[in-house]
């Protein structure tokens, strides 16, 4: 992962775009921030699981960014911030689309067997462990409730003995 970025910057600084450059250097830094505070706490670095977890923040602090400066009326600092969302995106696994997301997390609620909202906690679990970095897990956390909420007979997590009573 840190030789893609490395290689990228090296384009970008042959091509001269200084946008792309400044962006990769704050990626650079904010990785070797995570690294020098990781070996003070005695790891050996950042792995590409946490290079990952780093550029999906930095994404979500410039979605946050372009929101405000949009609302404040300051357009071209809002479109910097998109241009920036861009790059950072482009060294981020492709993320699985919703109709994917719904069959895995119908996978995962089977392979672990989970029978209602008690399991939420194992299901999601087992997808970041399965799927790091590849899917939005908040909203993969809505369809596992919505699914867990539903029991196989229509149930929404009621016992045969609740039935009929409302």
């Amino acid at each position: 992962m840190r030789d893609r970025i490395n290689a990228a910057l090296k384009a970008a600084q042959d091509e001269g775009d200084k946008r792309r450059c400044a962006t990769l250097r704050l990626v650079q830094t904010a990785v070797k921030d995570r690294e020098a505070a990781a070996r003070e706490n005695g790891k050996d670095g950042v792995n590409d699981s946490e290079v990952i977890e780093i550029l999906h923040k930095m994404v979500q602090q410039r979605e946050a960014s372009a929101a405000e400066f949009e609302s404040s009326g300051q357009l071209d600092l809002a479109e910097q911030e998109r241009i920036e969302q861009d790059i950072i995106r482009e060294f981020l696994p492709a993320q699985i689309s919703e109709e994917e997301m719904r069959t895995l997390c119908e996978e995962t609620v089977k392979d672990i067997e989970a029978h209602g909202l008690r399991d939420i906690g194992r299901c999601m679990s087992e997808l970041k462990t399965r799927y790091p970095g590849k899917m939005d897990f908040v909203q993969a956390s809505c369809l596992m409730k919505d699914m867990l909420r539903i029991d196989g007979n229509g149930q929404s997590g009621k016992g045969p003995e609740d039935a009929g009573k409302d």
